[in-house]
């Protein structure tokens, strides 16, 4: 009898320590469950998906490189010590915003840009680039974020600076940035003496200022950013005067790149886009253009 009591006993002392440790194990398990939640409640995790965005940071009034964070400035990821700002950079602030991500700059080449996107070492790409057929072969673009128009550069001393129209450029030579529907334009300009493409709008200015090529065809943007800091050259727009280049929707209307895959980011985009209207991406592209380093 007092066997089976202690037997009795030892079997609800065990019994005992097996249900506490049952409860301690399901306490643990709990607050292990619990505290993730806990914690977004709280707001105590920061971490923000990132935004890939990439551009030549030498394009401007779209985008340029600085030495600091100046005029709202974003350090690009892969330059230490140095910044992008510009009328892309500044939309993409306002987009990534809006769709709640933290925005990364990648300089990148110009002819990396549709490449890096497509093969997803960039989410993005806001460069002022148009959406064309043979860009759309290998990369998806957004809604229209800027409309461009074409212009023709010379020098203020040129005999080309009273022309009225792409005819009286006859003759010029000229050239434009390579991989850019400006280059295409040129094919308009009667008799025509095209140069090789350029890299970069820097180099298409220094050209032009030197005297090594007359014409300089581009988009109303960079041309007035141009010549507001370069005050012997003038800007042609033959847009009144029936002369005018030929361009299509497609080749002035300029998008975001993305990849064809990705649909959720396309359309987190448009939806940011949609809130900026056509008078606010004037102020914006006016406030790049007046600060500018160039401008400064």
């Amino acid at each position: 009898m007092k066997k089976s009591k202690r037997v009795l006993s030892a079997m609800l002392c065990a019994a005992m320590a097996i249900s506490m440790f049952s409860l301690t194990g399901c306490a643990k398990n709990e607050a292990q469950t619990s505290a993730p939640a806990a914690s977004a409640a709280s707001g105590s995790s920061t971490s923000k998906k990132v935004l890939k965005v990439g551009m030549e940071c030498a394009f401007a009034p779209y985008n340029w490189t600085q030495a600091d964070d100046s005029n709202g400035a974003v350090a690009i990821s892969n330059s230490s010590g140095e910044y992008a700002n510009g009328y892309d950079v500044m939309m993409a602030k306002k987009i990534a915003d809006a769709i709640g991500y933290d925005l990364q700059i990648v300089k990148t080449e110009w002819d990396g840009l549709a490449p890096g996107v497509s093969s997803g070492k960039l989410d993005a790409a806001i460069a002022g680039m148009s959406i064309t057929k043979e860009r759309l072969q290998t990369v998806d673009f957004t809604d229209v974020y800027y409309k461009a128009s074409i212009y023709a550069l010379v020098k203020s001393d040129s005999k080309y600076a009273s022309a009225k129209g792409v005819a009286d450029l006859k003759g010029a030579t000229c050239t434009s940035q390579q991989n850019t529907i400006w280059y295409d334009m040129l094919k308009q300009i009667p008799d025509a003496k095209i140069q090789p493409a350029m890299k970069n709008v820097p180099a298409l200015i220094v050209a032009l200022t030197s005297g090594k090529t007359e014409v300089f065809v581009t988009d109303k943007p960079t041309a007035m950013a141009a010549t507001s800091t370069n005050k012997n050259l003038v800007m042609l727009d033959f847009s009144k005067s029936g002369d005018d280049f030929k361009a299509s929707d497609e080749q002035v209307n300029l998008g975001i790149a993305v990849s064809k895959s990705a649909t959720d980011l396309k359309e987190a985009i448009n939806k940011a886009l949609s809130g900026i209207n056509e008078a606010d991406r004037d102020k914006i592209m006016q406030d790049a253009i007046s600060k500018q380093p160039m401008a400064q």
